[in-house]
């Protein structure tokens, strides 16, 4: 019996995946719940697995876009396991063996046999006349060809003789014709020139429209500020390890920074809005998108209500997103929706950059890398570490007074974090 695997739906309004890497080969084996492909969608990866145990009949190549619901594979679950059949036992006795003096014999013959025809090749080879070495060396000596030592030279260089005008006899290249030459502009040089061309996946391609469409429709611009992170250092360094011990997860930035944009949204909440047609569509609730970097490309899952979260429900709900987003695991569910965007390019050295708007959103905090700087603090320079932020937001719905105030009361949150976003208690607000 063949069993017809189709394309199952990713989610709503997916109407098509593209088979990204098969996982199997045509005509082999498969065990029911074994992963047999990847498909990509316009917002995830994810993995096939097979409906039964078969042998399996590929219907599409990796590359493919197919549509939700088509027949991708056939799977024939009348098929036997390859190796579960009985092995056939050797022969007994002496039927089918071979004698020892025929394997000598036979050995003596080939040996034989090989001689004979070293021999008859060796009598064919004729040795070379004189004159046929003259032609050679004159062969060598040809027109504009260079000498050994000018040849050395070019091919250090990387020149192509044939662009070398020789000051020898019949043009020859000499030596100091070689050192004298130079490679033109638009001479390769000797590194390596090879390239290599790759079809985008779904996902990538979506993102790379999507960031597009974000540039050419949106009002962008980017508002800067910077933090000193000197207090968080702090309570960091108080309380990490009692943290982790408890709770089982770091205490990191992020959970900070989280909590300090849930509270600038509250105070601002034209940057928690998004345009729809002439509309203005403003949120009461804060479903923060946090960029990570999965074996894919960029992916933006979103945490849920985090107004309703402490540090520990943050910590924890970002250790999980990046978990499953690392793994591949991550559904078109849990990115789907948000209303603003968390971005920190700081983990991977970016001192400072614009981040690109999340579409429909309205805004996107850019986290950048932490350096100590010098900064004047009560008219004394002080060594501080440092970070600088980005806000980048939709002109259409925020104003520059918003955009900069909410921006400002970021900062504000992160520099005095233990009356902004701990009330004055800290190991309360840590479940300590």
């Amino acid at each position: 019996m063949a069993l017809e695997m189709k394309v199952p739906s990713p989610g709503e309004s997916i109407t098509e995946v593209e088979i990204a890497q098969w996982l199997v080969e045509d005509g082999d084996y498969v065990e029911k719940d074994q992963p047999i492909a990847e498909v990509d969608s316009d917002k995830a990866t994810l993995e096939l697995p097979a409906e039964a145990s078969g042998i399996i009949t590929l219907m599409a190549e990796e590359g493919d876009a197919v549509a939700v619901g088509a027949v991708v594979c056939l799977i024939d679950t009348d098929a036997k396991k390859p190796g579960s059949g009985e092995k056939s036992e050797k022969p007994s006795g002496d039927e089918g063996s071979v004698d020892d003096s025929e394997i000598d014999l036979s050995k003596a013959r080939e040996k034989e046999t090989q001689k004979e025809n070293s021999e008859k090749a060796d009598s064919e080879v004729e040795k070379p006349s004189k004159s046929s070495n003259s032609e050679q060396k004159q062969e060598s000596y040809a027109a504009g060809s260079p000498s050994p030592s000018a040849r050395k030279i070019l091919d250090e260089k990387g020149i192509d003789s044939k662009s070398v005008s020789g000051s020898g006899r019949d043009g020859r290249i000499m030596k100091e014709d070689a050192i004298q030459a130079k490679a033109s502009m638009g001479t390769p040089g000797p590194g390596k020139r090879g390239e290599s061309r790759k079809k985008m996946s779904m996902l990538r391609r979506k993102v790379a429209e999507r960031l597009v469409s974000a540039k050419n429709e949106t009002a962008m611009l980017t508002t800067f500020n910077e933090v000193d992170m000197t207090a968080i250092f702090s309570l960091r360094k108080l309380y990490k390890e009692e943290f982790k011990e408890k709770h089982g997860v770091g205490l990191g930035f992020m959970s900070f920074f989280t909590l300090a944009v849930v509270r600038a949204l509250e105070l601002y909440p034209d940057v928690n809005s998004m345009m729809d047609g002439d509309y203005q569509i403003k949120y009461d609730y804060k479903d923060i998108s946090i960029a990570v970097s999965g074996p894919k490309g960029l992916m933006v899952p979103v945490m849920r209500n985090v107004e309703s979260l402490g540090f520990r429900g943050v910590e924890d709900e970002v250790k999980r997103l990046a978990i499953r987003a690392r793994d591949g695991k991550i559904t078109v569910d849990e990115m789907t929706g948000g209303t603003f965007t968390i971005s920190n390019g700081g983990v991977f050295g970016s001192m400072l950059s614009t981040p690109i708007i999340n579409p429909p959103q309205s805004g996107i905090l850019g986290m950048h890398n932490i350096v100590e700087r010098p900064v004047a603090i009560n008219g004394h320079v002080e060594i501080r570490p440092i970070m600088y932020v980005a806000l980048s937001y939709d002109h259409r719905v925020i104003d520059g007074k918003e955009s900069v105030g909410f921006l400002v009361a970021v900062k504000e949150a992160l520099e005095n974090p233990e009356e902004l976003l701990m009330d004055n208690d800290v190991k309360r607000s840590l479940e300590l």
